[in-house]
Order: C-alpha cells, then structure tokens, then sequence
C-alpha cells in the first residue's frame, strides 16, 4: 500500500487528478473505474481543467461506475448517471458510448441480469486499469455496506438506515430516494490493476482508521483493500491524523 497524506482537500484533489492524468496518458486507452459522492467531485474538477488546458484526451478511454440507485431513470436529476454527466463525462471528450454504469432503470426483476450483463462488460473490456474509490464513513466501498459476508460480482443491495438517511436529503422529497442500489462487488474491485482510494475530512477518519489497522474483516468492507497488490491511499490530515 502506497499512502499520501496532503495538507488538505483541494491538495489531495489534485494530486489524485494527476495520478488519473498519469494512467491516461500512460495508456490512451485506459479502463477506469469511477465513484460518485463529494470526495471525487474535486478530482473531476482538476481532470476537467487538465483536460481544456489541452493536456489530457480522453477520447479512447472508457468508464465504468462503481453503482445507481435502483429504481430510477437515468435522466433523474439524483441518479448517479445524472452526477457523473455534470461533472465529468459532457465536459471532456469521452465518447458516450464509453461512459458505463449500471442501469437503475431496470427494475428489481431485471437487476440480476443487468448485474450480470455489467461484469461481463468490464471483462469483455478488458478490466478495469484504475478504480476510483470513496470510503464510507462505516467503511463500506461503493454500496458494499459492513455485514457477515460480501458479494463478489455485481449485485443488487438494500440501502442501509445510514445510507439512506445521509442521502435522502439530496432529493427534494427524502422519501422518494430509492431504497435499493446496483453496486460492483468486492472482487470486481479487487480485479482492478490499481485502486486509488480517496477519504478526506474527520468524519472519515474512523473509517481509514478500519482500513490501515490489522485487520481484515466484512465489518470494515474497506479493510479488505490491504490485500490488493497495487493500492494508493489518498487522504488529507484530517482523514489520516494520528
């Protein structure tokens, strides 16, 4: 595990645009993994600006997004899709066609297909090259929420008090929020070659705290990362100290 530690959110957004930028550039035709919540949307905004600065294309690169409510129509103003086209995909010149995430607009009784379909997508792809994550504040990653097991592949998952109560606020009508998720699962996470983990702030500190201690444990969902060969943990002191 590498870990960078910055003074603050707007350094440790940069700094995880430049790592993205890097992988880009290194491989025009990169494979990355993307995360929605407050924690990326600097990171968005840097890799935007390098990207009218005329010094990264994204032309040839393709996405694909950790999760989506369920259910719920793309074009919804709180769907994740709605969220990664204002600030990402209609500002650089990704290819829509590139731009993947997993359908909320399924249906309960089309969601294991669609899972199903998501994975074999990545594969097909070739794998993911940089998966983009977040933390939560119970360590959970994408909606892999604390729990006796974890899921490996794509799946459907019931929305969880917390989560529920952290993001209702977001919709006009708290109760009109989705009580249901699409999320990858651990393993399609694990089978990425690189995984940037980004967590910033005291409300995360918890959660890093789970991840850089001894343990790996389906209580703390992110501890598991200590395992993956290639992991970057990028946060600010707030997140890190002590």
């Amino acid at each position: 595990m590498q870990i960078i530690v910055c003074e603050n959110y707007e350094e440790m957004s940069q700094k995880g645009a430049e790592i993205i930028t890097a992988e880009v550039k290194s491989n025009s035709k990169a494979i990355l993994g993307l995360a929605t919540g407050n924690t990326p949307i600097g990171i968005y905004r840097y890799l935007v600006e390098a990207y009218h600065k005329g010094g990264l294309d994204f032309s040839e690169v393709q996405t694909y997004n950790l999760d989506e409510y369920l259910p719920i129509d793309p074009a919804d103003e709180n769907s994740y899709a709605a969220f990664m086209h204002d600030h990402l995909w209609d500002k650089v010149n990704l290819k829509p066609e590139h731009c993947n995430i997993p359908a909320g607009n399924v249906g309960m009784e089309g969601a294991a297909a669609e899972c199903a379909a998501y994975d074999q997508r990545i594969q097909a792809a070739g794998g993911i090259d940089l998966q983009l994550l977040g933390i939560g504040r119970n360590g959970h990653i994408g909606f892999n929420e604390p729990g006796d097991a974890l899921h490996t592949g794509t799946h459907a998952v019931k929305l969880t008090d917390s989560t529920i109560a952290a993001n209702g606020p977001l919709f006009a009508n708290p109760d009109d929020m989705p009580r249901h998720a699409l999320t990858m699962g651990m393993g399609a996470i694990f089978a990425a070659k690189k995984v940037l983990l980004v967590a910033n702030g005291k409300n995360k500190h918890e959660a890093v705290k789970g991840l850089l201690g001894d343990a790996i444990t389906t209580a703390c969902p992110a501890s598991l990362l200590k395992l993956h060969q290639n992991l970057i943990l990028l946060c600010d002191k707030e997140a890190y100290h002590g």
